[in-house]
């Protein structure tokens, strides 16, 4: 089944799409040094078979999409490391192969997103949480940035491009741009904070501008606290009308200062059913949300282990 089919079937009342969690942590769990500007892209040039494990982990919690280790990989990025834009584009064709098989080794149907983070990832700086690039760095920059990076994912067929961890409408404005005729649908979240997107701008608003966007198959948001994820949700169903993909973190807090996390965590997979209810279709975790908790997640929504494609005779990911 292709992935827009399986989400119009949650967003109409089916199982709902279970999403992996954070794999930076689970990266971290299995031993691997994040210590570094690219991240998890680190992991992705140095070691793939981390990031296939990392993958069959959530598999194996119940995840039915996986989130590829491309949030932080940019050409940009790798060049600064001193790799070469043809390697680059290995690295990022390898980011969906290594999801994929991870997914084709499922036992049940298991989805493809292929990430794409803000520019704000790149710097490593902690401004993808407020936007503010500085002069010089508008939409038209944006796109510019971004449309190299998702021309190589879209090329590598996942089932959808993540457009996530959005702190703003010009950013959002620039990414959709940048997808516009590569043939794969996009999903975009934003990252917020109360009501608003963490630029600050009132999220009916910033929903709203993907409103009447067809490559646009859902919305949503992600890397905020738990407790903002109700209201975001029904406020994007409602003024979109298209399905709503919701993952928060675990609740603490990122410094960027000390690249630490602090404070209590507040992620609850009980919380889920209300994220449901408020309109949620694809439900996950972000940073700090590991294995366990998307096991109960997806415990709470349908199941353990009960993707929302088992039992329908949906073989392997050749068959999606």
């Amino acid at each position: 089944m292709p992935f827009a089919g399986a989400l119009a079937r949650a967003a109409g009342g089916g199982p709902a799409l279970v999403l992996d969690g954070g794999l930076s942590n689970q990266l971290e769990a299995q031993g691997c040094d994040l210590r570094d500007a690219l991240w998890s892209a680190r992991v992705l040039a140095e070691d793939p078979a981390q990031i296939e494990a990392a993958h069959a982990a959530y598999v194996r919690a119940g995840a039915d999409v996986l989130l590829t280790a491309s949030y932080q990989a940019t050409f940009e990025g790798f060049a600064r490391r001193g790799v070469g834009r043809e390697a680059a584009t290995r690295l990022l064709t390898s980011s969906v192969a290594l999801a994929r098989r991870a997914a084709d080794a499922a036992p049940r149907p298991v989805w493809v997103a292929a990430s794409a983070g803000p520019y704000g990832a790149m710097l490593a700086d902690g401004s993808e949480y407020h936007g503010r690039y500085g002069d010089g760095v508008g939409v038209a920059e944006l796109e510019r940035f971004h449309r190299p990076r998702l021309e190589v994912l879209a090329a590598a067929e996942p089932d959808v491009l993540a457009l996530e961890t959005v702190p703003g409408v010009v950013e959002a404005t620039a990414l959709l741009r940048a997808a516009a005729g590569l043939g794969v649908p996009v999903w975009l979240t934003y990252t917020v904070e109360g009501g608003a997107t963490r630029a600050g701008e009132p999220l009916a608003d910033a929903f709203a501008l993907a409103a009447a966007d067809d490559q646009v198959v859902a919305v949503g948001v992600n890397c905020c606290a738990p407790q903002d994820v109700a209201y975001a949700v029904g406020t994007a169903a409602r003024v979109t009308g298209k399905p709503v993909v919701a993952y928060p973190n675990s609740g603490e807090g990122w410094h960027a200062e000390t690249r630490a996390w602090r404070g209590p965590g507040s992620f609850d997979a009980a919380s889920a059913a209300g994220w449901r209810r408020a309109g949620a279709a694809v439900l996950g975790g972000c940073c700090r949300v590991g294995p366990d908790d998307i096991a109960a997640l997806a415990a709470e929504l349908h199941g353990v282990g009960g993707g929302a494609g088992e039992g329908e005779g949906e073989g392997t990911g050749a068959d999606r």
